[in-house]
This record gives C-alpha cells, sequence and structure tokens, in this order.
C-alpha cells in the first residue's frame, strides 16, 4: 500500500491526550467520539444532567480547530432556527439566505429530543447529504462536519423521542455515565487548589480542519481483507435474524462497522485491519438501531445483550485474514 499511518496514531493520541487534559475520566468516551469523527459519523451522547456532555463537545471543537456552534433544542424551536431561511433585504431588493447555526463544522445538538419531530427532522439532510436545501437551492455544509447531539434519558415530559430513521443516522449512540469515585475526587481537588480542570480555554488546538479532513481520508485507505467484510456482514445480518429482534440493523450499520474499523487500525499505526477493531464499537454502532420485540423487551433484554450475543455466536476470521495484505 505504501502509506505510513504513524503520523495518524501520533496525532490521534495527541488529540485524545489534550481532550482529557480538559474533560477527566471517560477515556473510552473520548476515544469513540474521535473515532466516530474520523470515520465521518455523527454521535448521540445519552446521559443524565452534569456529567460533562457539554465540555467535552467544546473541548473537541478546540483541540481539532473546527469552527463550533451550539443549538439548545426547545419545544419551540423552528426547523428555520436550525438551517437558515431567507430574509427580505430592503438594501438589495431582494431575498437573501441568512445561514443558521448549523453552517459549522462541529455542531452541539444540545437535548435534541426536546424539539418535535419537524425540526428534528430538519436535521437529517444535513446528516445524510452534508448540505441544507431551501428555496429550492442546495447549500453545502462546511468540510468536515459532524453532528455531536445529547438527549437526557430520564426525562420523559415535554420530550419527543428520535425516530428511526434519525436514530440510524447517527453512527455511535453512547451513553456516558457518572465519573468514578477517583475521578470526581481529582476533579474537587483541582478545583480546590485553583486549577479549573474544566476550562475549556485551557484546551490547545492539535491539529486544523485540514488536518481533520486529511485524516479521514488516510483512514479509508487501510485495508480491509474479504474475510473481514464478510465478518462484518455476519454480524449484521445475524442481528437480524435473531427471534428476539423486531427490527435488525441496516446497511448503514455495517458501513459504519467498516470505517470504524478502519480508524482503529489507524490510530493504532497498522495499515490494515482485525477483527478486534471491528469488535471494538460494535456496540456503539449496532446498538440503537435494533428494535427488540415486545416480548423480549418484558423480559428484560435489551439490545445491547443482542449484540453481546451476536458478537460471541459469530466465528471471528482466523489471524492470518486479518493480517493478509493486499496484493
Amino acid at each position: 500500500m505504501g502509506e505510513d499511518f504513524s503520523e495518524f496514531a501520533e496525532r490521534f493520541a495527541s488529540v485524545e491526550a489534550e481532550v482529557q487534559r480538559v474533560f477527566l475520566g471517560h477515556e473510552d468516551v473520548v476515544h469513540g467520539v474521535l473515532v466516530a469523527i474520523l470515520a465521518r459519523g455523527h454521535v448521540l451522547l445519552e446521559g443524565v444532567p452534569g456529567v460533562g456532555k457539554t465540555l467535552l463537545v467544546r473541548a473537541l471543537g478546540r483541540t481539532l480547530g473546527c469552527s463550533h456552534r451550539r443549538i439548545q433544542f426547545t419545544p419551540d424551536l423552528m426547523p428555520s432556527d436550525v438551517t437558515g431561511s431567507s430574509i427580505y433585504s430592503e438594501r438589495r431588493g431582494d431575498f437573501e439566505f441568512r445561514k443558521g447555526p448549523i453552517f459549522t463544522q462541529l455542531l452541539l445538538a444540545d437535548e435534541v429530543n426536546r424539539a418535535p419531530a419537524k425540526t428534528q427532522s430538519s436535521m437529517l439532510e444535513a446528516m445524510q447529504e452534508r448540505a441544507v436545501t431551501n428555496d429550492g437551492e442546495t447549500r453545502v455544509l462546511p468540510e468536515p462536519f459532524f453532528v455531536l447531539a445529547t438527549q437526557n434519558p430520564i426525562e420523559s415530559a415535554g420530550t419527543y423521542p428520535l425516530p428511526e430513521a434519525q436514530l440510524d443516522r447517527f453512527l455511535f449512540k453512547i451513553t456516558i455515565t457518572h465519573p468514578s469515585r477517583s475521578v470526581e475526587t481529582k476533579l474537587l481537588r483541582s478545583l480546590r487548589d485553583g486549577l479549573a480542570p474544566m476550562d475549556v480555554s485551557r484546551a490547545r488546538p492539535v491539529v486544523t480542519s485540514v488536518d481533520v479532513s486529511s485524516l479521514q481520508d488516510l483512514a479509508e485507505k487501510v485495508h480491509v481483507d474479504d474475510r473481514l467484510v464478510d465478518y462484518v456482514v455476519e454480524l449484521v445480518a445475524k442481528t437480524r435474524e435473531s427471534p428476539l429482534v423486531q427490527v435488525g440493523a441496516s446497511p448503514r450499520a455495517a458501513i459504519g462497522l467498516l470505517r470504524t474499523a478502519q480508524v482503529e487500525a489507524a490510530a493504532e499505526g497498522r495499515e490494515y485491519a482485525i477483527p478486534d477493531d471491528v469488535k471494538q464499537n460494535a456496540a456503539w454502532v449496532l446498538g440503537h438501531r435494533i428494535i427488540l420485540q415486545p416480548d423480549a423487551e418484558i423480559e428484560g433484554t435489551t439490545a445491547l445483550d443482542v449484540v453481546r450475543n451476536v458478537l460471541e455466536s459469530t466465528p471471528v476470521p482466523g489471524a492470518e485474514a486479518a493480517e493478509a495484505q493486499p496484493e
């Protein structure tokens, strides 16, 4: 192949370290969000209030050198408040388009499930096509572009659950839990000593938005052997065949498993993907795309249980397949 992924691995590690300097704990979450970004994916972060979801997004924006904006989703938010609208200009004597906050590189959609379906759907085209259409004209969004949305799982009053079509457009759904006692202790002691560990302004730009686009392109050059492709297809197919499942994972899930495996390999400095790269993020890729049978839900089965069973029951390609080099 001739590609050197050592620089990719170095930059990936540098961004991770810088974000974790501000966002204490949850190293797996930081790693996962960065993998999703470099796989050109969007992430839904779910967690109770106060665990740092917004802080994580702002720290990533600064560290990646990307423009970033925040939309607070509310029940009265209109689609035009997200995408923008045409306004009559007396100076020009004509309508001109005023861009909405979605015209940025990193968009934080805060409490996305608080907006009605019409407003939620205004993000669908942007997330999939990376463009916005208004008055018959399509406007391309900046590159790179990714959405990090948050939602609170414990409040149902005044919320509008995301439909399956919207959920499927998120590469990952990641649950952020409370930090460990040791992390919380470190946080409080740092605050007591005036070190301000959660101050986003302390995060330094490690790469530029141009670098992010280059890393995305480079990750797609990681070799994936045919037997590993077959493994991905088998995993997704088994989610559809399970008697516990009403609707299994979509083809977009298979694409997500492949793309994230390429990023995981590149982050390790490898030019080829292995089965562990596929399995690494399977729960985050597949979990939110599986709809269980009503009986299974009543019995306490979760989508993650199904993913775990699928991973355990699917034969893994041998080492010779994982390390097979392109001809």
